[in-house]
């Protein structure tokens, strides 16, 4: 058995990586892996560049910007999957739900009116947290704001919490609102009067999220051992999105080395629907380049990268070669094309796959743009609010 450290933070979306361990698919794999709960997502990029961790449960968005050494020291990694669709909410204090119920129509309007409120009336700036500056939780907030005129970087304050910081942080009056994973949404919403305002898969239907991150150098070292948490992982990750698993996957992420979080909480993520937080469904694991394109659009727009960056490099680490090889041996069907373009079906449709169609579901972006990747910085130029120079 090959002993392996790969690191997790406590969410329910790291459920494939939990499963993978507890009902013994690493072992069938004869790997013997061992795995470390952390507490915020610096530990996690810094421990796996460091060679502590061979792989880790990883903000998509972080993996990229450690990758290329974006707000750290180059780590050099590769994505050999996603992990899942969905899972994130935005919410907002009930302080806050309170001034914004004064006005009709979508919440990010009723957002608007109250920052230009408090502005007139001399209070504070709204103070909303996010889980990391490289996160699709810090672009959706963003994202939504922006699409109502409010400026994130000017006209309110968005900070950096720990998941399961997030609702002491409210509670406390330190934040008014939130974006941040299941199950500490539904926990922000159970002991305070927070209001979930959207979803990530209201947001954007089968967008990106977290991702399997390993460490380049012990991935190229022994590819055998990559392609084989890879593999364990994507088994893991079907079992969970089987609902007559879903009762034994809450009692299984409930325990305190895991989630330590009660399975009530847990379980809303995991319901019925198109916003449900997804694993292995519609291609859900398949590390598309395109999504690592638009998240590096983004990146370009609010500032993060130089304009001039070359996207192609930047999207390399995403790894649908190595998926594909991984799931060859499962049976699992994957996408014979790299890329696609997002947000351009407003219903299911179905894309070409190693063992036939894949079933797929609507993927309309929030503004209704689809998004080329081939052209990602004119995408990000072309908001009306935005750091990129028309």
């Amino acid at each position: 058995m090959k002993p392996l450290d790969l690191g997790f933070i406590a969410l329910t979306d790291a459920a494939p990586l939990i499963v993978a361990k507890e009902r013994g698919l690493f072992a069938e794999e004869k790997l013997d892996v061992s795995l470390h709960r952390e507490a915020s997502w610096a530990t996690i990029r810094d421990k796996t560049a460091t060679g502590l961790y061979q792989g880790a449960h990883m903000l998509a968005p972080l993996a990229i910007a450690a990758n290329a050494g974006i707000g750290s020291d180059p780590a050099p990694l590769v994505v050999p999957m996603s992990l899942n669709a969905h899972g994130a909410a935005l919410g907002v204090s009930g302080a806050l739900a309170g001034e914004m119920a004064g006005t009709p129509g979508p919440a990010a309007g009723a957002l608007a009116a109250v920052v230009r409120s408090r502005r007139s009336d001399g209070r504070p700036a709204i103070s909303l947290a996010v889980v990391f500056p490289y996160s699709m939780h810090n672009y959706m907030l963003r994202f939504w704001a922006a699409s109502a005129g409010v400026d994130p970087d000017r006209d309110i304050r968005i900070v950096v919490a720990p998941p399961t910081a997030i609702a002491a942080r409210l509670r406390s009056g330190e934040i008014d609102g939130f974006c941040v994973g299941a199950p500490w949404g539904a926990l922000c919403e159970a002991e305070s009067d927070a209001r979930i305002v959207l979803e990530a898969g209201e947001f954007w239907p089968s967008g990106p999220d977290k991702v399997l991150a390993l460490s380049q150098p012990w991935a190229e070292r022994d590819p055998s051992l990559a392609l084989a948490v890879t593999r364990a992982v994507a088994r893991a990750a079907l079992w969970a999105d089987a609902p007559e698993n879903a009762d034994e996957l809450c009692a299984l992420l409930q325990k305190p080395g895991y989630l330590g979080a009660p399975a009530s909480l847990i379980a809303r993520s995991l319901r019925s629907g198109e916003a449900a937080l997804s694993f292995g469904r519609h291609a859900a694991l398949f590390p598309w380049r395109s999504h690592a394109a638009w998240i590096v659009s983004q990146m370009a727009r609010w500032g993060q990268i130089d304009p001039g960056a070359d996207v192609a490099t930047l999207v390399a680490c995403y790894r649908p070669d190595m998926f594909r090889a991984a799931c060859a041996d499962i049976g699992l069907s994957a996408p014979l094309a790299d890329s696609k373009t997002e947000g351009s079906h407003d219903q299911s449709w179905a894309i070409e796959g190693s063992d036939g169609q894949i079933p797929m579901p609507k993927d309309l972006l929030p503004d209704g743009r689809p998004f080329n990747p081939e052209s990602a910085m004119a995408y990000a130029a072309g908001f009306a609010i935005t750091r990129l120079a028309r």
